[in-house]
Parts: C-alpha cells; structure tokens; sequence
C-alpha cells in the first residue's frame, strides 16, 4: 500500500495525527526532500528505508515503490503542505493504476493556512473578500491563459500566490495592471511556520523591494488583499443577536 501524505507546512507538529501515525508505521518513506521539515523523519521507525525525491525522477520514485509493493511493505510518500497544491502527484497516482498498486491520501496543511496563521488572518471578511484565489505565475511551467494573474485580479479577491518569489516585480505589474490598486495591502511570508520563517507586510507596489531589503530569493509565499489590514469589515451575522440559527434564537 501506498499512502500520499500531506507533510504541513513546515512545522514538524503540524501534520496530522493520521499522518504522523502513517509516517510511524511505514517501511518506505520517499520525501521531497527540498521542502519538507527533515525533522518529520525523526517519526519513521528503526529500519525504515528513506528516499529524498528531490534527487530523483518520477520513474525512480515510482520504482522503489513498486519494489517495496512486491515485498508487501508500506510506503509513505512524503509531500510538502498538502499534495493536491502543485505536488505533482496525479502522475504519480496514474502509473500506481497501471501497476494496479492500491494507495491513499492524508490531507496536509498547505502553506497558505500556515502563512494565515503566521498572521492571525481571516482570509474570507464579511464585505471585503468571500473568496481565496490559490495560483502562481508561470516560470518553467506554464500556466493556462485563461488563468493569468491579471484575470484573476478583476475579482479583487484575496489571493495566496505561490511559487513567484523569483519575479515580484512582474508579479506586481500583473496584479496592478489587473485591477488592484498599486496600495493593496500585500503579504510576503518565508518559509511559513519554520523556526526560520520571515513575514513582512507591504503593498503590492513594494513586494519586490521588501523581498529585496530583507534576502528573500525563494521559498516564500505571496499574500495580496485588503483582508491583511482587516479593517472595514462587517461583522459576520452568524453570531449577531438578531440573526436566527438552528441552535440559536433571535435575542433581544
């Protein structure tokens, strides 16, 4: 059996219970190794064979898989944050069916949700933002046309802009050139949740600049909306005295 499991975001407590119970249990682990907290690895047991991906191509990764499936061992695959944000892991899934090898996913905490928390934000305020964007500019790979940075930033939503670090200057272009004005708030957090994490609020105007001033090159997630600021909000009816719910009446 092969199970996909979602590392978090960087703190090595912040993958799940179930998570951490399959990582205690596996024979394999493979590990993208470039991204995930090496410290997860003090869960494997005594004994279990560990592969970094970081070093490997996806006909290794699928190999050693395949290799543990024939001596009926178990295998953890790894993934940093959560594996269904840009973990590349469909294609592994694909080759797992055609080798009819059986496999599951535990869900992770992506990096998004780490970087909120950094912050103490609520990305969804009554009146300023109900929607969370989660994309990234093209960069080796590309992204579909109909899903650039300046359709997306029409809606004024709050967006989690990954894997951009590298071109902050064209990403602020995007987002202004898009609809957002040049002093929307913005967020730049580094490595999220790690003892080393960074954060910084600016604008979207200054999101190169403040990555400049302070050496952030990679590893760092984009945050941009008024919902970083959170001011000119409207309190959420779901606790108003005048709002009925199915556990709650009107109180006067």
């Amino acid at each position: 059996m092969v199970y996909f499991v979602g590392a978090g975001c960087g703190a090595a407590d912040l993958i799940t219970v179930r998570g951490m119970r399959l990582l205690q249990k596996a024979d394999v682990v493979i590990y993208a190794g470039s991204l995930v907290n090496p410290q997860l690895l003090d869960y494997a047991k005594a004994g279990c064979k560990i592969f970094n991906s970081a070093t490997m191509t996806l006909e290794e990764v699928v190999s050693e898989m395949k290799s543990a499936e024939e001596k009926n061992l178990m295998t953890v695959r790894l993934h940093t944050g959560d594996q269904s944000i840009y973990g590349a892991v469909r294609e592994q899934m694909d080759v797992l069916d055609q080798l009819n090898i059986p496999y599951e996913s535990c869900p992770g905490v992506s990096a998004c949700f780490g970087a909120a928390s950094s912050l103490n934000l609520e990305f969804t305020l009554p009146e300023v933002s109900q929607s969370l964007i989660i994309t990234r500019m093209e960069g080796k790979t590309s992204v579909p046309e109909k899903e650039s940075i300046q359709s997306f930033s029409i809606h004024h939503a709050t967006m989690a802009i990954y894997l951009s670090t590298s071109m902050l200057e064209e990403l602020s272009k995007r987002l202004i050139e898009g609809g957002y004005e040049k002093t929307t708030p913005a967020a730049l957090i580094y490595k999220a949740t790690w003892p080393e994490e960074k954060r910084f609020v600016c604008t979207i105007e200054t999101l190169a600049e403040t990555a400049k001033a302070n050496n952030i090159t990679k590893t760092a997630l984009v945050l941009v909306g008024d919902v970083i600021t959170h001011s000119n909000y409207a309190k959420s009816r779901l606790y108003a005295a005048d709002f009925e719910t199915e556990f709650r009446k009107i109180k006067k």
